[in-house]
Formats: C-alpha cells, structure tokens, sequence
C-alpha cells in the first residue's frame, strides 16, 4: 500500500483573552472554497462558507445546552489556533475505487470562556475542494470531567430557497419516500410517509441526513455527518421561514440528555458537500476521508460477492421465516404441526447452493434458519426469543456449510434481532464463534422494530454504540457486518473495514408489500445523490419477475427489466444480492448474464451525468480485470443522451454487451420488454443511450485480447 503523506503544521494565530474578534479561516487546496470563523461581541462562536467568493453558509452560530451547566453558547475568546496541510493518498481494501486522495487545508481554534468556570472548547475545519468538515473537541480540563449535552446548536444559514431532496427526521427508520420540495416549504410531520411494522418516531419539523439540495445556478449542497461514535445521530431541523437548519440529535425516553461523555473526546465532524454539479457529489470522498484510517490491518478474509438466497420468497409470500413451533412448557417444541411453508430448509439451500455455483456467485443468505421466528416481532416480551445458534428442526447448518464448501459457496449469516438488543449483545460471542467455526466471514444483521430496553431510539446514543460494538466484535471473529434497521452510514468502513454495507432507506421488499404500491420510478435516481453519499447499500436488486401476480396482485416492482441489471453498476455494494428466486433466472438466461459478469469490487469510478431525481449513468472498472461495467437509471420519464468513451484504455478494443429497455418498453405497461446487442467500443467511441419511463441500460465491456 503506497503512501503519500505531506504534512505542514504552523501556527498562524496567537492572541490574549483581551484580543477578541481575531479571525482564523481556510481555503480549500485549489482555493474555491473558504471557511472563515470568529467570536461575536457577545462571545458567541460563529462560521461562514463561501465558493468562488460567493457566500454558501451566511453566519452560523455554533453551541451547546447542558444538563445542570450553563450553556456553551457565548462568552467565548479566541485563545489560539493552528493550521496545517494534509495530502495523501490511501488505498481501498475494498470499495468504489482503489486509491483515495485525501487532501485538505486544516485549522483548529481553541476558545476559552471570559467568565468563571473559563471552560475550554475547540473546534477544528477542515477544508476541501468539494467541501468542508468541523467537529467540536471537549480537551481535558480541570474545569469540566463530564457533560451531559441535552442539545448541538449547530446551524447551517442557507442563502437560497434549495430544492431540496429528503426524508423526515424519524428517529427510528430510514425507510421513508423522499419528498422533493423547497426548503421553505419542508413539513416534515406533513410529508411523512409511516411504516406501521417501524413504529416510528418523528418529533420535529426535521430531515435525516444526507439532504441534498439543488441551487437555481447548480450549485449542489448535501448535508451528513462523519464518524458518529459514541454520540447520537443527528437529525437538521428546519426552520423554512429563514432558510435556517440546525443540529438537532436523537434523544432518548430514559434520559433527560441526549449525549453523556467523559471528557476529553470530539464529537462526530458535521459535513458540507459543496459541488457545482451532481455528478461530482457521488464521486466526493469527503466521509470516508473524514474517518480515521484502518485499524483492523489485513482483512483480506472478507470477499466481495454476489449472492442468492431465501429472501425474496418470503417477501413475496411463497415461504415463511418461521417453521411454526409450538411453545411447550416455555419451550419453543416441534410438535409435528408444522406449517410446511419454512423457506430455510437443508433442501431448499442446497437449491440455491447448486444454482449459485453454476453461475459465479459465491454466497447464499438463508434468513429464518434459526428458532424464534414464531414471536419476533409485535411482541412485548420478545427479549430472549431469538437464539443465534440453534437451528429449526428442518436446517441442518454443518450439512449446508460443507455443501457449499463442496460447492465453492459460502453461507451468508442471518442475525434477525428484533430490535431485542440485549439478547443479541449476550449471544454475540456465542453467535459468532459458531461462524468462525463454519468458516462464514459475513452475516446480514436485523433490528425490526420498537427498541429494547424500551424508551431508546434505533439513532440514539445507545444504538450508535451497540451497532458500533457489534462491527468491533464480529472483527474479533473475522465476520463482516452488512447492517438493517442500522444507524446511518458515516464512512466508518474506512476505520473498520468489515462494515461492508447495510440498509438504511426504502429497499426493494416495499415493492413486495407496501400498502402504496412499492418505490416509484424517482426513487432510485434520488437515493443515488442522497443516501448513497453516505456509503455502500444492500438494496437487493435484480428481480426479473417485475409484476408477481401469482404471489400479490397488488404490488409490482417499478422499474423496467433493464433498471434492474443497471442497479448493480449504479447502487453501489460490496455485496449485490441476485434478489429473485432461482426459477426466474433460469427462465430467462439471457438477462442472466449480466448478473454472472458484472463485478462487486471496483478499481475505479466515473458518474458520465446526472441531476438529483431524474437519471444517472455511472461505469466502473472491476479491480481484478480492468473490465468496465455501466449502468445508467431514470426516473418515470424517458431520456436519450450520448456518452464518450475515453475512460477506457488506450489502443485497446472492448466488446460491448449492451442490455437496454425494448423499444415499447415502459416501467408499468411493458416493464420486460428488453434487447440485447454486442458491439465493439474504444476510447474514441459515443454512444446514445435511450431510457424508457423508469427503465435503464446495463453494459459490460470486455477486454478484447490482443
């Protein structure tokens, strides 16, 4: 792994407590972007953001409210401040490209309060060509040990009416349609779209993040946040008549804080993504640069692959997760009745053990294989339910693994927790070492509903550190954590490279049950500029069955056939589900082959175009073979464009298998119809690409041997 690190540290201000008002600011490496930060006369820390001289952020106050202490939000000098450089460039182990320039001005301001206690603050900018991150530190310090925060006072000052792209600020799912509005006209308790099975929880007028915002001269704004560890998440609340939004974290019913730390620690950095396109949104490393480097060392044991699995067919009502039990004396008992529609049977897996390994993918995920499905959900007293070792009677685990081994498969894990936390914290060494044993390097976890111990939230200080304890522990064990009902993706896969993905929005199961039809056309166009700047998605692609009639008259998945193949180039994952059930595939061979060529682990990545909610088109190099792959997504309207080229290599031909929408295609009244063509491309080749509503176009372009 190359390195190349270049470090200048000065300090560039010094000043006595008298000396208020000293400004300190930073331009980004090419000098577009400026961040200048100061003290108002009342002590009040403040920052503002400009892009080539023109203000992004107008003055943004920056604070704090404690619990039993006086608030950090005036009464401040600035003490001292140091800057620094930082250019390096560090390498993938896995991930939308190989290397990853990290390059950014720093400066890092030290403030005091004039009046008793004088407690200390610092709070540290960094600055990029594509945007900014700050967080605040709370150094050691004789006047402070511990603090209870009861809320950030974070703003951010917009000078524009954005449009604006976002789901509410629901302190327990992600699982909302976004709404696509002005900032002014945001409503989030209005426009919130409830998942009944989720229970949620939206208290404020408030988004998630990341929010995405679009300028009346493009300019492009999304709103994160990076390396939450040990603090809650933080939702933006909206104040639409000042164009106003402000920190605002998720709490807890059990405590009358939202955050309790010993000092000294940092809090999560706040994030800015600023571009003047939408394009270079996706192609921003500004998370996973914000996070430390890896502290896992070698974890080459983990693969990225494809996989099939019993999954869809219990969304689809063909099978269940449960085997039907019956509690006998406080024990879940084979009685003989059961229901006979168990999908995790030894048979069934090996179904899709043979069919994977006849068509180069290396994993099968079997959901429901262990007992506790009969009251995992809805329940009060599910605690306990869930044991992560024991199979139902009809799953015999040591048979499956050593087929698949046979096979060259391996068994994707299933951790369904039901939200039941301490269940699975108590299990989790047990639950593991039975995957180290078996040789399974990587397991789906689950978190379906209403949080145990009641009163915590799934985006709480104490679900941020169960989910982040977890990924710690299964490191131990070499498994691989792919995370439901998560926290937020903050670029942590940098730090701990076994958090390979998770879910984290509307997937693709809504179009299985969803009282409101299942995911419109827009909604992947969307997710592409706004949760996937956030890090990897296992949103489960690939269903060739788009209208299953036979399973539920009512639903459909919204997208044409050939959206469905680009969604493995588009929506990125180091683990891409083969979504449908194996008979499908095999009825149609032809749309197959994509799916057994395109790649999961990616060299390099280029965004060819797009704007927020309509389309994009993305190509990636697979690391391995230098081969492309190119998938390209609208939203409910038909699009043509020509795409260039030249990021192929030079004097060298590509065979071109080209997987596009029929020329009747449509996402509702013909969502199958698909052709297929194979032509020869180089670097100096265009191409048109022409979109039905709500289709898509995948390619695979092959090195032609020379």
């Amino acid at each position: 792994m190359k390195y190349i690190i270049v470090l200048m540290a000065a300090l560039f201000l010094s000043c006595n407590a008298s000396e208020e008002q000293r400004e300190t600011r930073a331009v980004s490496p090419n000098g577009t972007i400026k961040v200048n930060f100061d003290v108002s006369e009342a002590g009040q820390p403040y920052y503002t953001v400009t892009r080539n001289d023109k203000v992004v952020i107008d003055t943004s106050y920056l604070g704090f409210e404690f619990k039993n202490a006086t608030a950090f939000d005036k009464n401040f000098s600035v003490k001292n401040s140091e800057s620094k450089t930082h250019n390096e460039t560090w390498q993938m182990p896995w991930g939308e490209q190989l290397d990853v320039v990290n390059h950014y001005n720093e400066f890092r301001v030290m403030l005091q309060e004039n009046v008793a206690p004088k407690r200390l603050l610092n709070i540290v900018f960094k600055v990029y060509d594509d945007g900014i991150g700050f967080r605040y530190e709370f150094p050691e310090q004789e006047q402070l040990s511990e603090v209870e925060i009861t809320e950030e006072h974070t703003q951010f000052n917009l000078t524009e009416d954005y449009k604006t792209f976002w789901i509410p600020g629901d302190w327990d799912i992600y699982e909302h349609l976004y709404s696509t509005t002005k900032l002014s006209e945001i409503n989030a308790i209005a426009y919130s779209n409830h998942v009944n099975l989720a229970q949620t929880y939206i208290p404020e007028n408030a988004v998630n993040t990341p929010v995405t915002m679009v300028g009346n001269y493009g300019l492009h704004l999304s709103f994160h946040e990076a390396a939450l560890v040990d603090y809650s998440g933080m939702t933006l609340k909206v104040d639409p008549d000042n164009l106003n939004l402000e920190s605002h974290l998720v709490g807890s019913k059990n405590n009358d804080y939202k955050v309790k730390r010993a000092l000294p620690f940092h809090t999560p950095w706040r994030t800015i993504q600023i571009t003047d396109n939408a394009s270079d949104l996706i192609t921003s490393n500004l998370i996973v640069n914000l996070n430390e480097s890896n502290v896992l060392g070698d974890v080459s044991w983990f693969k990225p692959m494809k996989y099939t699995g019993v999954w869809w067919e219990m969304h689809l009502g063909k099978s269940s997760w449960d085997y039907g039990l019956e509690m006998v004396d406080g024990t879940w008992t084979d009685t003989g009745k059961a229901h006979g529609r168990h999908g995790a049977t030894t048979e069934n897996v090996k179904r899709f053990i043979d069919f994977s390994a006849k068509n180069n993918i290396k994993g099968v995920l079997v959901e429901g294989w262990n007992t506790g499905w009969e009251r995992w959900i809805g329940f009060e007293d599910r605690e306990g339910v869930f044991d992560f070792v024991t199979t139902y009677p009809d799953y015999d685990l040591d048979e499956v693994v050593r087929y698949g081994n046979e096979k060259g498969v391996e068994i994707i894990m299933h951790h369904e927790t039901s939200a039941a936390t301490e269940t699975y914290t108590k299990q989790q060494d047990a639950a593991f070492a039975l995957m180290q044993k078996h040789g399974i390097h990587t397991v789906k976890t689950g978190y379906v509903g209403k949080i145990l111990p009641k009163g915590e939230y799934h985006h709480g200080q104490y679900m941020v550190n169960h989910y982040n304890n977890t990924v710690e522990k299964a490191a131990k064990y070499e498994v691989a954590i792919n995370a439901h009902e998560p926290i937020k993706p903050t670029g942590l896969r940098r730090t701990y490279p076994n958090t390979i993905s998770r879910e984290g929005l509307r997937g693709q199961e809504f179009n299985a049950w969803a009282d409101d039809g299942g995911n419109p056309p827009e909604h992947l166009p969307i997710v592409a500029f706004t949760r996937m700047l956030a890090g990897p998605i296992d949103f489960t692609p690939g269903i060739f069955n788009i209208k299953f009639d036979e399973f539920k008259k009512d639903n459909q998945v919204n997208t044409t056939l050939a959206q469905q193949l680009a969604l493995y180039v588009v929506i990125y994952s180091p683990v891409q589900m083969a979504a449908d059930l194996v008979e499908h595939y095999e009825a149609n061979p032809e749309p197959f082959q994509f799916i057994m060529d395109v790649g999961v682990d990616w060299q390099t990545t280029k965004v060819l175009n797009g704007e927020v909610g309509e389309y994009v088109t993305i190509a990636r190099q697979e690391r391995e073979t230098g081969n492309w792959f190119l998938g390209s997504i609208t939203d409910e309207n038909s699009r043509s464009f020509e795409v260039d080229f030249s990021f192929l290599d030079d004097n060298q031909e590509y065979t071109a298998t080209i997987y596009k929408d029929g020329q009747d295609a449509h996402w509702d009244k013909n969502p199958l119809a698909l052709d297929i063509e194979t032509i020869t491309l180089t670097n100096t080749s265009t191409l048109t690409l022409n979109l039905a509503e709500g289709g898509g176009v995948a390619m695979s372009i092959i090195k032609n041997n020379k």
